[in-house]
């Protein structure tokens, strides 16, 4: 066992990932692509697979390595992000914004969009209509991923922490 070895790295220390090849990287990066421009529709790993002919676990696998996420975090990412700048930027209905984001249902795309930003669609449109916006000197493009969205855990995972965070509040409160 040598130090280098990503699989057999001692326990308690990290491994260590290997440089991944530049001809995989250029097949992720247009699965990527291809999440970025039609993340309104479903990416089901076999079809991300498919676009970077590779087999499902390699890519899911080298996707989160290179990209660090995964996949369906990612495309969360992008959906968020894009239904942000629609409450932002347009005077369409939550529900529309909803369905033409990729979400099939307007209590997930609610629920999800409230976990990751800490506020309904409604409460985000309404704050942000309000905030006075001066020209900057800073590109929309380098705004736009100062502002994306902090996706490190699943957003199932935060929801269950908050509940047990919640959970545990409510217990310390009760005294005998």
């Amino acid at each position: 066992m040598t130090r280098s070895d990503p699989v057999m790295a001692p326990v308690g220390q990290p491994k260590i990932a290997e440089p991944q090849n530049p001809l995989l990287l250029r097949r992720l990066l247009r699965a990527k692509d291809r999440m970025d421009a039609f993340s309104h529709e479903d990416w089901p790993i076999q079809r991300l697979a498919g676009v970077s002919g590779v087999s499902e676990a390699h890519f899911a696998r080298s996707f989160r390595q290179a990209f660090g996420m995964p996949p369906h975090r990612y495309l969360l990412t992008r959906r968020i992000e894009r239904a942000k700048a629609l409450l932002r930027d347009t005077d369409l209905a939550v529900t529309a914004i909803a369905f033409e984001t990729g979400w099939s249902s307007l209590g997930t795309f609610g629920r999800t969009f409230g976990d990751v930003t800490g506020e309904s669609p409604g409460a985000f449109r309404a704050r942000e209509r309000g905030a006075v916006r001066e020209p900057g000197m800073v590109p929309g493009c380098y705004l736009s991923a100062a502002l994306r969205p902090d996706l490190t855990i699943a957003v199932s995972e935060k929801r269950r922490q908050d509940r047990d965070d919640s959970l545990a509040g409510t217990q310390a409160m009760e005294v005998p």
